[in-house]
């Protein structure tokens, strides 16, 4: 059943002498889940295929944006056709503003809009702009949200800071991560007690409305509700981090799904159809605060760049125009898969908790309900090591980490549920019986 792993082994070892821990992103290394870790030479569909060639049916999903599956052919299509006029111009193109004009149609709430190469620049660039409009400096996250690397975003962030461990991260000043306010999720009070610490200097709230970046967390019911209220009556503005929701719990994302509507919204490389692309965007009156047109600045050669406005345009494209099908059908099998191995778990004595919104989810190796990041990092993660690495050896990949949350993609089909689900009831009775 193990699989042979001697060619990502060998080029593990090589990419070691040129790259610190040979990635170029800390959870790859699979230093969480523990053996080696497949080097990827291509996909297709729900499928990855390593350099040893196995192939593996893949439930991360490049952390999300691949809701069509790998190599969605019209994306590949209108890649190859925007390389051919060149890879990069640092100039504007058409392609802007008939990408930005599909994302607004899909989030009412944007009313203008800037790409940007990243959701860490989206995040970064939202709050610079927040803290402009308002002429405030604190901005209050949440334990276990992860905004990206940028400085005073990294304060008890979750994804790979809560992977190994480390509060926030050195490098960064106690003066910037000072400004940032890190609050316990879905509890109100907290919010409260903060603004009633610092009244008239809190510039922003940015939430994850699902946190997807400590494992799937859904907000408690009217939590977004109540945010929207608080930052309304304060004159702070809410920030919706929708980089990993949307376009994924709904064409919508999390804001259409829970009725609410934040003043800025960030977006990841879905929009780009997984090539490198973001986005921040919003009430007019705040974007118009941007240069060239206000004192806030922001810039970047490959923002807007023509392979990933042409990939998220048949990306978004075909969301918009078979969102009728594609959502019910993800949510029907991202629900048959994540019940289908909560009901193996329970038959083999193994104590988990599902936690699911639309096509995101993540099984907790934990017993008590996960509301927050201190209930999420209550889990057993040497359980969860030890079903990924049997999962992974019968060809399913996870994400390589108890605190990330899984994704499908509409290349999926039911007879992939029903082999994920006779894998996970393998592991099980391997895991209940060590």
């Amino acid at each position: 059943m193990l699989r042979q792993l001697a060619r990502s082994r060998a080029l593990q070892q090589r990419a070691e002498k040129f790259l610190p821990g040979g990635v170029d992103s800390p959870v790859r290394a699979f230093r969480a889940v523990g053996g080696d870790p497949p080097f990827v030479v291509r996909g297709e569909g729900a499928y990855l295929e390593d350099a040893d060639g196995n192939r593996y049916l893949d439930y991360f999903g490049s952390w999300g944006p691949m809701i069509l599956g790998h190599a969605f052919p019209a994306a590949v299509e209108a890649v190859r056709e925007a390389a051919a006029h060149s890879a990069s111009f640092g100039a504007s193109t058409p392609a802007e503003a008939d990408l930005a004009e599909l994302v607004i149609e899909a989030f009412p709430s944007i009313e203008k809009l800037r790409f940007v190469s990243s959701g860490t620049e989206a995040t970064m660039s939202a709050i610079r702009l927040a803290r402009g409009f308002t002429g405030r400096k604190y901005v209050i996250k949440f334990e276990g949200c992860y905004h990206g690397h940028a400085d005073g975003l990294l304060v008890k962030a979750g994804s790979g800071v809560a992977t190994f461990g480390i509060p926030g991260s050195a490098g960064v000043p106690e003066e910037i991560a000072h400004f940032t306010l890190a609050l316990p999720f879905n509890d109100l009070s907290a919010v409260e007690a903060a603004f009633a610490a610092h009244p008239g200097e809190i510039a922003c709230i940015i939430v994850e409305p699902v946190i997807g970046n400590a494992g799937c967390i859904p907000p408690a019911a009217g939590y977004l509700q109540a945010l929207r209220e608080i930052t309304s009556r304060d004159g702070a503005l809410l920030i919706f981090d929708e980089v990993m929701t949307g376009f994924r719990i709904a064409f919508g994302g999390a804001q259409q799904l829970y009725g609410i509507r934040p003043d800025m919204t960030t977006l990841g490389k879905i929009i780009g159809g997984g090539l490198p692309c973001g986005a921040f965007g919003g009430r007019a009156d705040i974007m118009n605060q941007l240069a060239p047109l206000g004192p806030v600045y922001q810039a970047g050669t490959l923002s807007g760049n023509p392979l990933a406005m042409a990939a998220g345009i048949a990306t978004v494209g075909h969301l918009r125009e078979n969102q009728k099908q594609i959502y019910p059908q993800l949510e029907e099998r991202s629900a048959a898969v994540a019940e289908g191995i909560a009901a193996e778990a329970a038959k083999a004595g193994v104590s988990i908790v599902t936690n699911r919104i639309g096509s995101m989810f993540t099984w907790f190796f934990t017993q008590a309900p996960v509301t927050d990041f201190t209930t999420a990092a209550a889990s057993d993660t040497q359980r969860f090591a030890a079903f990924h690495r049997g999962m992974l050896d019968r060809g399913i990949w996870l994400p390589p980490s108890q605190f990330e949350a899984a994704f499908l993609s509409t290349a999926h089909t039911a007879g992939h549920v029903q082999e994920t689900i006779r894998a996970a009831q393998e592991v099980f009775g391997v895991i209940a019986t060590a």
